[in-house]
């Protein structure tokens, strides 16, 4: 017996560092469980505080209906006493006697009831926000536990990396003369299909195209009837335009 005791008493100790071992590795599933445990306990006091308020209840109704009948007995008793029943009127005075005790014994019942259950439910909703304050000081401990191991993390991380010739600086020098060969490829690509391109050409085309376009214009107009001023010539342009005719019809002469 000896050594099955201290046997079991071994694996109770394993099983205690087994379940500590999670409950520090899983602080939220411990709260949770503080919190499901709590609200079974509430669940019971409500129980036994909505017990004490039946008794208080059932105690009003009891009191209620012996006022009643007190009353009606106390009608009863001036009635016979009037009539000349006098040993009716003192059985009744009797029982009325009997009645007003068993009210006073009942109105002190309720008291004490009533006090107990405002006192309970006091003493309810005190705890109620004492544990609700409690959960929020160790949410708040627990997210301050959050940072400071992320951050814990982070510079464990960051303390590990090292910078080294041939390892991440050689790979950014790397990217860096990719990118240089790209950006001079295509500068030179622009620059040749720049030189490649006849911007007289391209002018002449922009000009064609403008007049064909007036053209279609002046078309259309004189299709639709309207008469199109024509375009006053520069001085300049006559005197250039007349001055090959004039040479050409002296020569003929």
């Amino acid at each position: 017996m000896g050594l099955l005791a201290r046997v079991g008493r071994l694996f109770k100790g394993f099983i205690g560092l087994f379940v500590s071992g999670l409950e520090e590795q899983n602080p939220e599933a411990l709260l949770e469980v503080a919190r499901q445990d709590f609200r079974n306990k509430m669940v019971q006091y409500n129980q036994a505080l909505a017990r004490l308020a039946g008794v208080a209840e059932r105690l009003k109704v009891q009191i209620g209906s012996k006022t009643s009948k007190a009353q009606d007995l106390e009608r009863r008793i001036m009635a016979n006493y009037k009539a000349g029943n006098s040993e009716l009127a003192g059985s009744l005075a009797r029982e009325l006697q009997e009645l007003k005790g068993d009210l006073e014994y009942d109105s002190q019942e309720l008291k004490d009831t009533e006090s107990a259950y405002d006192t309970n439910m006091r003493s309810a909703k005190i705890t109620q926000k004492e544990f609700e304050e409690k959960v929020r000081k160790i949410e708040r401990q627990l997210s301050q536990v959050k940072v400071k191991e992320a951050q814990a993390e982070a510079a464990a991380a960051l303390s590990g990396v090292s910078f080294k010739v041939g390892d991440a600086g050689d790979t950014l020098k790397g990217v860096e003369e990719v990118l240089n060969k790209k950006y001079e490829h295509a500068a030179g690509k622009a620059r040749v299909a720049h030189d490649m391109t006849d911007n007289q050409k391209v002018k002449e085309k922009e000009i064609e195209s403008k007049a064909l376009e007036q053209q279609a214009l002046a078309d259309f107009l004189a299709q639709q009837g309207v008469q199109v001023e024509q375009p006053s010539v520069a001085p300049g342009a006559m005197k250039k335009e007349m001055g090959p005719q004039a040479n050409t019809e002296s020569q003929k002469n």
